[in-house]
């Protein structure tokens, strides 16, 4: 595991995830309100009311209380009143919220991952404080600044709380190292460590090109530009562009990223909100390298905000197809607003829509815990499962530009071709060896003990060749008994293609990162291989 969380990625799981779009949907640049408001005596009544009723809990209530938490409480539950994505950060939290949408955050640049109570160091990262200062993989972490980490039931957050912080400070770290009696002790001193937005770029053949947008941060432009001008140079022809479980961020990134794939002065998508002061229009600008050739787009239930800018874009101009499931639906845009005492505002002035006029916002009421179920729902309807299972309002119908294709509004971008969720494979043993963190145990182990072996693969050998063998299994299994997870043949017999196709990808994932995840990870992923199928229907709307 790493500073930059990433163990969820790497398994199956029912994507119900709650709250996934909250930090998406940003208007970069603005920080404070322009102009005044006509409800100045409300203002001025509402805020004297709140004062006097403070001033009385501090003078009178029976028990000492913390104002400036009363302060927080009370904030947050007036936001829930407007939206389900005005929002509220106190101080204390505005460093991580950010660090999200910076693209970047200062720490010590380790992978780390959690192992029977125990810190590991998967991989010091590239250049990083920790390379520099000497840490290894496989060294364990025992101390943080005097204090014992091993065998008090850590969680990420607790590493995380420990390891980060402001750039130029200093942590102290002992750790065990393998054949080593004494433990090791490091003073690493903190710096900016970069997260990537692009977490792959490839080519899947020799005209096929591949690349997945985790987020829409700080630098994510400039990261998908790179890739796409490194897969042209490869020959690329054709494209699929992965924006699942992607919850958005930044909205001039997502309209520049639109961009490269659209000729001419297309709308790409246009706000909306009280009066005029907040409404724009975004369209094409600037010649893209990539607005010839067919292209897919994939989406889920976890894709939002800005993804679904550039996804709704490229569908309603008839330039992608969209493939995978029914986006998130979150179509409110945030303006930043900084506040006196360090803490953040984050308050919805606009909706967006598509260029064919849809908004994407799904409907919200007044509860919000309903909002939050919604993806529950969706599960608990078989939408996820069957495209019959959604239904469209007639009033919800729109065309796309030049095609004239039917598209709907409603909550989400519907994608042109649906893709059910793979259970195929899934069964109660594999969630449970999941759970306990087996697989990522095993390959961990497994690497470094092959380790010369493994890096005498080549990458295209790697994914043609090497196999996950009957004994490799075996020590999958043992060490899932060892993990309280009792052996199941009857599921393991559903899930072992699942199981296999995992080890690989996570072995190949110690040597050559994510290019060497994705590529043997994907080949058993649905929404993936149908994708490929469908370069010539995505060649046709071009026509």
């Amino acid at each position: 595991m790493s500073e930059r969380i990433k163990n969820s990625n790497f398994q199956i799981r029912l994507p119900l995830l709650l709250g996934l779009a909250l930090a998406g949907g940003m208007l970069l640049g603005a920080n404070m309100f322009g102009g005044g408001t006509a409800n100045v005596k409300g203002i001025k009544d509402g805020y004297l009311k709140i004062k006097e009723i403070l001033t009385h809990i501090d003078n009178r209530y029976v028990d000492t209380v913390n104002t400036d938490d009363l302060v927080d409480y009370s904030i947050e539950k007036m936001l829930e009143k407007l939206d389900p994505h005005s929002s509220y950060i106190p101080k204390k939290n505005i460093r991580e919220a950010k660090a999200q949408l910076e693209g970047s955050y200062d720490g010590i640049g380790i992978e780390f991952n959690i192992f029977k109570d125990t810190i590991y160091v998967v991989a010091p990262l590239s250049g990083g404080p920790s390379e520099k200062a000497g840490l290894q993989s496989g060294d364990k972490i025992i101390k943080v600044n005097g204090e014992s980490v091993a065998g008090i039931k850590i969680k990420n957050q607790g590493v995380r709380k420990r390891l980060l912080g402001k750039k130029g400070s200093k942590v102290k770290i002992a750790i065990k190292r393998s054949g080593v009696n004494e433990l090791m002790e490091f003073t690493i001193t903190r710096d900016k460590i970069p997260q990537n937005s692009v977490e792959v770029s490839y080519m899947i053949d020799e005209k096929t090109g591949f690349i997945k947008v985790s987020r829409f941060a700080r630098r994510t432009y400039i990261e998908f530009r790179e890739a796409l001008e490194g897969l042209r140079k490869k020959g690329m022809k054709r494209m699929v562009l992965d924006l699942r479980d992607n919850p958005g961020g930044y909205m001039d990134r997502a309209i520049k990223m639109a961009d490269e794939f659209l000729s001419g002065n297309p709308k790409i998508v246009y706000t909306n909100g009280k009066g005029s002061r907040y409404d724009s229009e975004a369209r094409a600008r600037f010649t893209g390298l990539f607005e010839q050739g067919p292209l897919i787009v994939l989406i889920n239930e976890g894709s939002a905000s800005a993804s679904e800018i550039v996804s709704g874009a490229l569908q309603d101009n008839d330039r992608a197809l969209i493939v995978g499931r029914r986006s998130f639906g979150k179509g409110l845009v945030q303006l930043p607003i900084d506040l006196q005492d360090g803490s953040e505002l984050r308050l919805t002035i606009s909706r967006y829509y598509t260029p064919s006029g849809r908004s994407i916002q799904k409907p919200y009421g007044k509860n919000p815990k309903e909002y939050r179920s919604d993806l529950l729902k969706r599960y608990k309807s078989g939408e996820l499962f069957s495209a019959d299972s959604i239904k469209f309002n007639d009033s919800l119908k729109y065309t796309t530009v030049r095609k004239k294709r039917t598209v709907y509004g409603g909550g989400g971008i519907m994608p042109d071709y649906f893709i059910p969720i793979d259970t195929s494979r899934n069964s109660k043993y594999y969630r449970n060896l999941s759970v306990k963190n087996v697989f990522q145990e095993y390959s961990f182990k497994y690497y470094k003990n092959n380790q010369k072996k493994l890096e005498a693969y080549k990458l295209d050998d790697y994914i043609k060749t090497f196999s996950v063998s009957p004994a490799m299994v075996k020590d999958v299994i043992a060490m899932g008994k060892k993990a309280g997870v009792k052996y199941n043949a009857k599921e393991f017999k559903r899930s072992e293609k699942l199981i296999k196709t995992l080890i690989k990808a996570l072995v190949g994932r110690r040597v050559w990162k994510e290019q060497g995840f994705y590529p043997i990870w994907y080949s058993i992923d649905r929404t993936y291989v149908k994708a490929l199928e469908l370069f010539d229907k995505a060649a046709a709307i071009q026509e």
